[in-house]
């Protein structure tokens, strides 16, 4: 069944950025450390965070994010402590390589889901994409993870240098025994602007002939496929998750955004200060999510306008969806 999935105020999702070291250097990695912070969040800290957003809704999703968020020696700490506050599911995203033991200290019933990164169906792709020896260290991360049984995911950031190889992935999925799949869009942040967008970011015609296909065929074999819808058509209605949704990107140096696509820029519209949320001066990102354009998204047309086209009266040919929305095929 597919659907696409639209934003709720009833779900409230915390991307929590607990450090932003990593072992890895990936080519498309959107972390900036000049605007995100190189500090290490004590457990102190990242309990009091949780608290803060916990006051916001009781039933809020957690993801815990780096850098690598497994690099941190008191992410079990985190884990159990946004358990215990009563966060309505606990994802931890990681390349793989699970430091510091942490599939021994954290129990199955405690984190619904490991979701793991990997950028190939190769090694040779995924380790030209994000490092020497990553795509076997991914794999065997993914075999111990489901072993212990965990519930797995897999994420894979589609990009030129990897999306002839999309097709070969469900039945790499299918023999992990991953439960979901993530299809994900280059943006254009961090690494990625110095990468340069005309190097990676996929064609729209690549995309809807690539991509639809691929995720039913993965959904066929029981998996649960989520991808970014990207791109509407004129007559579809746009909508910014800034105005209607609940997400919350936080990281190190205190900074809350509403936007990924924002991040790259002191635009956030949250900070936290002593250990409370506080609202940002103006001009930031939510004064912008109010702006109305034929292109819809406003930072697409500011931050990665290449991706749109117009016709021969300067008209736009298509709409760009709002990153944070998702279609989903489930089995």
């Amino acid at each position: 069944m597919k659907k696409t999935v639209a934003f709720t105020k009833n779900a409230v999702n915390i991307f929590f950025h607990i450090l932003t070291q990593c072992n890895l250097k990936c080519k498309h990695c959107y972390i900036n450390r000049e605007q995100h912070g190189e500090q290490k969040l004590s457990i102190e800290t990242i309990k009091a965070w949780l608290e803060v957003f916990a006051r916001k809704n009781k039933t809020a999703n957690v993801i815990f994010l780096g850098g690598e968020p497994t690099m941190h020696p008191d992410l079990p700490a985190a884990v159990k402590s946004a358990k215990k506050i009563g966060y309505s599911s606990i994802t931890v995203d990681t390349n793989g390589y699970l430091f510091h033991d942490i599939l021994s200290k954290v129990a199955p019933d405690e984190i619904d889901y490991f979701s793991f990164s990997l950028d190939g169906a190769t090694r040779k792709t995924n380790d030209m994409i994000r490092g020497y020896e990553s795509y076997d260290k991914c794999i065997a991360g993914i075999r111990k993870a489901v072993q212990a049984g965990f519930s797995t995911s897999l994420i894979y950031t589609v990009s030129t240098l990897n999306i002839h190889e999309l097709d070969k992935i469900p039945l790499l999925l299918k023999d992990l025994g991953a439960n979901r799949f993530f299809i994900q869009v280059i943006g254009l942040r961090g690494e990625s602007v110095k990468t340069g967008q005309e190097k990676l970011q996929v064609l729209r015609s690549q995309w809807l002939k690539i991509i639809p296909a691929v995720a039913q065929k993965i959904a066929g074999l029981g998996i649960t496929v989520s991808y970014p819808k990207v791109f509407l058509s004129s007559d579809e209605i746009f909508e910014c998750a800034g105005t209607v949704a609940e997400n919350y990107f936080i990281f190190p140096n205190g900074r809350v955004y509403r936007c990924p696509l924002c991040e790259d820029f002191p635009l956030h519209s949250m900070a936290i200060q002593n250990n409370m949320l506080v609202k940002t001066p103006k001009i930031n990102e939510v004064d912008l999510f109010e702006l109305n354009i034929p292109e819809g998204c406003v930072m697409n047309k500011l931050i990665q306008p290449g991706n749109l086209s117009y016709n021969q009266n300067g008209e736009p040919e298509y709409k760009i969806a709002c990153c944070m929305l998702k279609e989903e095929i489930s089995p």
